[in-house]
This record gives C-alpha cells, sequence and structure tokens, in this order.
C-alpha cells in the first residue's frame, strides 16, 4: 500500500505556512516594538538586558498574533464541510 502524498504535502505546506505566519509576526512585533521608549519601566537601562527583554516580548506577543491566525485559516478550511 502506497502512503497517500496529498497527505504529506498538506501537513508539509501546513508546516511551512505555521513556520512562516510565526517568523513573520515575531518581526513585525519587533518592528512594532522599536517605536516602543522601555526607560520609563526599566530601572536600569542596560542595552543587552532591554534586547533581551524586546526579544521575549516580541516572540510573546508575535506568536500569539500567529496562532490567531493560524486557527483562523483553520477554522475557514474547516467551514467548506458544511456545504
Amino acid at each position: 500500500m502506497l502512503p497517500d502524498l496529498s497527505v504529506d504535502l498538506s501537513i508539509g505546506i501546513n508546516g511551512m505556512l505555521n513556520i512562516f505566519l510565526s517568523l513573520f509576526f515575531i518581526g513585525i512585533t519587533w518592528w512594532t516594538l522599536q517605536a516602543f521608549r522601555y526607560d520609563f519601566f526599566v530601572k536600569n537601562v542596560q542595552p543587552f538586558q532591554v534586547k533581551l527583554l524586546m526579544i521575549f516580548i516580541s516572540i510573546a506577543i508575535g506568536h500569539s498574533v500567529a496562532g490567531f491566525f493560524i486557527d483562523y485559516l483553520s477554522w475557514s478550511t474547516m467551514l467548506v464541510k458544511l456545504f
């Protein structure tokens, strides 16, 4: 019995799309956070620690936004099953 290549291809494309969306929204979040002033919230402003904090915040927010769009895309493809 041969494996179903369309299922494998679909899973691969879905994985690639998820990675792309996650990296895209992390990058957009990083770019957006560049306009934010952290010196009001951080007592000892050290460049490395502030950049590391920005990276973590970018990953957290970007991953959440990407998760929303991935879920929305998944839900919209499920609607095809209604008709």
